[in-house]
């Protein structure tokens, strides 16, 4: 794995951390970020982000 490989990957494991005490606006923008490109992802990684943190869940319980 390069340099670059790993320093996503462990980037990728901290947002994961410290997802639920982002500001919900760093949390969409990272989201859209992260789905831009894969936007049939986008239902995947919102289950895996509510059911890691439930705080995160959208206002509308959807």
């Amino acid at each position: 794995m390069d340099a670059e490989s790993q320093f996503r990957n462990q980037l990728g494991a901290a947002v994961l951390e410290v997802w639920g005490d982002l500001p919900r606006d760093l949390q969409e923008a990272i989201f859209e970020t992260a789905v831009r490109d894969a936007p049939d992802q986008r239902g995947e990684l919102a289950k895996l982000l509510h059911e890691r943190h439930p705080r995160t869940e959208h206002p509308s319980g959807a």
